[in-house]
């Protein structure tokens, strides 16, 4: 604060200037509430998960009205192109959803405080039964903090490796896998493509029904992300 005085930089910081002040569960996403700049916007759709998407969002609105000039003087971008842009955001790699029957989704966190905001965002948003765990990390993370926090959520789990040259090897990885969750509870699958196949196989397996059912989460890096998207036919953004 003292620096930007000095240089006569404006702040604004989230939950004083800008914020989230309600947000609750839709079907597909979240319904929001946001403090911008200029005003409050009402009856948003974010059609992402999590609290955090909805930081992010309020975040990015608060920019678009500071390069916009809009301020408590000037009042709130119009509410109606709000709600229109944030309704056309996606995020691909992030808690993505890619196939059905079972569900498939994909994240990109690749440390524990990412992988703590996915699982909390999957324990909110979704009603799963049972979740099979695709995971593959890089050498060099916290590989057993992200372990940790998918343990919460993930019943079974499928470890594999991307092609990154810093992929942490899948034999190694499982190890981990091991001390965390327990050895029924692991399999090994070094190729990614084989790896998803059984776990989709493992999710048709296990119990369904009307009001969750089970479903997959692919994990664990960036790479594996991307690499998982093009494997179940998604690709760009």
């Amino acid at each position: 604060m003292r620096r930007a005085v000095e240089v006569e930089a404006v702040v604004a910081r989230e939950g004083t200037e800008f914020g989230v002040l309600e947000r609750r569960v839709a079907v597909g996403g979240q319904q929001v509430r946001l403090q911008g700049l200029g005003g409050e916007y009402e009856e948003v759709f974010l059609p992402l998960f999590g609290a955090h998407q909805a930081q992010n969002a309020v975040t990015a609105l608060a920019a678009v009205e500071a390069f916009l000039g809009a301020g408590a003087a000037t009042g709130p971008i119009e509410q109606e192109a709000v709600r229109a842009a944030f309704a056309g955001v996606r995020s691909p790699g992030r808690l993505e959803r890619v196939r059905t029957s079972p569900t498939v989704l994909i994240d990109a966190a690749h440390n524990p405080a990412g992988m703590a905001a996915t699982v909390d965002a999957i324990k909110e948003s979704f009603d799963f039964t049972r979740l099979v765990g695709v995971v593959s990390c890089v050498s060099g993370k916290d590989v057993h903090g992200i372990l940790a926090a998918l343990e919460d959520v993930c019943a079974e789990l499928v470890v594999t490796q991307n092609s990154s040259a810093r992929a942490m090897p899948a034999d190694e990885l499982g190890a981990l896998a091991v001390d965390v969750f327990g050895a029924d509870r692991v399999s090994v699958s070094p190729r990614l493509a084989e790896a998803l196949t059984e776990a989709i196989e493992l999710a048709e397996a296990g119990p369904d029904d009307a009001l969750g059912g089970s479903g997959v989460l692919v994990t664990g890096s960036v790479i594996t992300a991307g690499e998982a998207r093009s494997l179940l036919g998604r690709s760009g953004a």
